[in-house]
């Protein structure tokens, strides 16, 4: 007897968002349970407002979104049960510690305070921010008020990490302790989905890559993968450029 399949973590089938002109234009794209997958493409891409549609910011034109089974459209409140999402820029209360904002949100989900304790103290070792828990954040710079939100967004465990340009503004070492945790979260049976301007960081982290232009897919697969759409291109930077290129002319 098999054991049942899992649900994709993220299923998203034509999607649609329009502004002056189409943002995302018929955007279909799977990302299995499990995996770190980083989604990479040119300014005005698309890729922003896609996973604000995911996470339930914006409403789409049109299109279905499925967040580990969850109908994101018409069940939300489930679909953000199963997810966190951290932005680039990230919304933390300045007159709160870690500490206390990271009670805060595990309020907000119902957690009970020892559990919220322990998974704070937790989350504070794995990214560095013990010797600041109890300190203000309004003094905290880009890279640190960064990792708070994401401990802000593990706190409830989702089964889902969405991060948008999470590394933006990190020092090496910061942004060293924050691949560690989005790694370990993945070892641990989580899903990732990263955006990112930095390739390197897609090439080194990621299982998948997906290349999004013009607000849809145009490609996508392990680096390997990609590299032989490309034409043998020997870096992902090659690999990006060739593609994006392609589309464009098409």
């Amino acid at each position: 007897m098999h054991a049942p399949t899992k649900p994709a973590a993220l299923d998203i089938r034509g999607l649609v968002k329009t502004f002056d002109r189409p943002a995302v234009n018929g955007l279909d794209l799977c990302v299995k349970s499990g995996e770190f997958y980083a989604l990479v493409g040119p300014n005005g891409a698309g890729k922003t407002t896609t996973l604000r549609m995911v996470a339930g910011l914006m409403q789409p034109d049109a299109g279905e979104i499925f967040v580990c089974g969850h109908d994101a459209l018409k069940n939300p409140v489930a679909a953000k049960r199963a997810m966190a999402w951290v932005s680039d820029e990230p919304m933390i209360y300045d007159k709160l510690s870690p500490f206390e904002y990271l009670e805060f949100v595990a309020g907000l989900w119902g957690i009970d305070a020892k559990t919220a304790e322990a998974r704070a103290r937790e989350l504070f070792g794995w990214l560095g921010l013990e010797p600041h828990a109890h300190q203000r954040c309004d003094g905290f710079s880009k890279g640190m008020r960064q990792k708070v939100a994401l401990a802000g967004g593990l706190v409830h465990e989702p089964q889902l990490i969405i991060l948008d340009e999470p590394l933006t503004g990190l020092d090496a070492g910061s942004a060293r302790q924050v691949k560690n945790v989005l790694r370990e979260r993945v070892d641990a049976g989580n899903t990732v989905i990263m955006t990112t301007h930095i390739l390197e960081v897609a090439e080194r982290m990621a299982d998948r890559i997906g290349i999004i232009a013009l607000g849809k897919l145009i490609a996508e697969g392990s680096l390997h993968e990609l590299r032989q759409l490309a034409r043998g291109a020997s870096t992902l930077e090659e690999t990006f450029l060739t593609l994006v290129a392609e589309q464009a002319a098409a």
